[in-house]
């Protein structure tokens, strides 16, 4: 298969993606952020504030949507460059498989890595003056997560000739283990405080449909993607001929 092609069927797994995201988006995670504006509302009017949103919430609403399909496009072509890149390194006797792999790996550092150490939080949470701090924590904590990939796969290719398979990958496990345990541990806390009249169950509702969202969105690019790659959905297949 040519190097477009690949293209073709990522950016296609991208869009389901994003609408699969899109759709978390307006039926989990949307309820949960009018509740926070509702707690935002009436603290505003308890300080005599009111704003006029330029942008109603609608407008976001359906916005939102759409953006998510964007990006879940360009997601879906750089998810088809690095497996194109990494493609013979990514365990997995499939396409199908090492699609999945990479979905799972990526997930882990990029989404689930971050949302553990500096996790979302819904409007009415977070300082204006933090968000450089904040910004920044999160930037390092993708890149810590990287070099955690780095790490296990140089492990993991040292033991290829040394160990058998269930050691080896075993092994790998205990060492990513290790690394994001260490990486929650030594890495700066988020600087900003959660205000007392946010519900904590509203704060991790909100977080949890965050990574809900994303999830989808991994999942769906991962499997789409390893389907319309894998030689075997691709080979036709044979009828069986009915004789008399």
């Amino acid at each position: 298969m040519t190097f477009p092609a690949f293209l073709r069927r990522g950016a296609a797994a991208g869009a389901a993606g994003g609408f699969s995201a899109a759709l978390v988006e307006w039926l989990v995670v949307e309820p949960v952020i009018r509740r926070a504006l509702l707690v935002e509302d009436a603290r505003a009017a308890r300080h005599h504030e009111h704003e006029v949103p330029l942008v109603t919430r609608t407008a976001q609403f359906g916005a939102g949507g759409v953006t998510a399909i964007v990006v879940g496009v360009i997601f879906g072509v750089v998810f088809t460059v690095v497996f194109v890149r990494l493609r013979d390194r990514i365990p997995g006797t499939t396409d199908l498989g090492r699609a999945l792999v990479l979905a799972v790996t990526g997930f882990a550092v990029l989404t689930l890595l971050p949302a553990l150490h500096i996790p979302a939080n819904p409007p009415g949470v977070g300082d204006h003056e933090t968000v450089n701090e904040r910004t920044l924590i999160y930037v390092l904590t993708l890149l810590v997560g990287l070099l955690g990939v780095g790490a296990v796969s140089a492990v993991d290719r040292r033991l290829r000739r040394r160990a058998t398979d269930p050691v080896r990958q075993a092994l790998d496990i205990v060492v990513g283990v290790i690394w994001a345990g260490g990486a929650l541990l030594l890495l700066p806390d988020s600087p900003d405080a959660v205000p007392a009249d946010v519900p904590a169950g509203l704060l991790w509702d909100f977080r949890l449909a965050s990574l809900a969202q994303l999830s989808m969105m991994w999942l769906v690019v991962g499997v789409v993607f390893g389907l319309l790659v894998d030689a075997r959905t691709l080979r036709p297949q044979r009828v069986p001929q009915l004789t008399a």
